[in-house]
């Protein structure tokens, strides 16, 4: 069952949309007023927002710029429920973060059938980023295999050769030396990719071969906000 929040300073209001979509079939949660709202939106993640402009205090803009600057809430869609008419109100309210709005007196059909084309939307749109995540990961994965794999077989033959060199009557200091620096270098370079893996805020993923990506290590775009 979807829930939908609603938050609006009139409960008449409050009454009347939780009747309709009570009837549709929606759990509905209330909130009285613009502060109210942005906590309840975070505590209960509803999967739709309706929401009045004009409230005392924190108004409608407010809210939904909160909600939209918040990672936890900002995918959350947002439906304005305004008696402003002005194009300038409405742009305002779209460029604080609102999927659509609808103007009061609104029509219950109209209400319902925004509110099934916004969730339609927001299952969409989580769809898609739960594939961005899939990609990286498997780009994550093979950026790994192709950077470490390297000094990983590097290590691997050189305590081989270690031991090869100990199992000998006078083994070489020089060699078994030489192959410990080998180790060195080889851990060094594995730490230096691990660094550079953490440090990716936004990753850049490029084509490798047969049809993998991989991850631009040396991309300055990944390491700002």
């Amino acid at each position: 069952m979807k829930k939908i929040l609603v938050i609006d300073d009139y409960p008449d209001n409050v009454f009347l949309i939780q009747d309709r979509l009570e009837r549709e079939g929606f759990e509905v949660l209330k909130a009285y007023d613009g502060e109210t709202g942005i906590q309840k939106a975070i505590s209960e993640k509803p999967d739709l927002i309706l929401l009045d402009i004009m409230m005392p205090g924190v108004s409608g803009y407010d809210v939904c710029k909160a909600l939209y600057s918040n990672d936890e809430t900002k995918l959350i869609p947002i439906i304005l429920l305004t008696a402003l008419t002005e194009a300038d109100n409405l742009r305002a309210g779209l460029q604080a973060g609102a999927f659509d709005y609808i103007k009061k007196p609104f029509n219950k059909i109209e209400l319902i059938a925004r509110i099934n084309s916004a969730l339609r939307f927001s299952e969409t749109n989580k769809f898609l980023i739960e594939i961005e995540k899939i990609k990286t990961f498997a780009a994550t994965v093979v950026t790994a295999n192709h950077e470490i794999k390297q000094p990983l077989t590097l290590i691997n033959l050189s305590t081989t050769a270690i031991r090869r060199e100990l199992n000998k009557e006078t083994p070489s200091n020089e060699v078994v030396l030489k192959r410990v620096e080998f180790i060195e270098n080889a851990a060094r370079n594995i730490i230096k990719v691990l660094e550079k893996m953490g440090s990716i805020k936004k990753p850049v993923i490029t084509p490798y071969v047969n049809n993998l990506n991989i991850i631009d290590l040396n991309s300055d775009e990944q390491n700002t906000n």
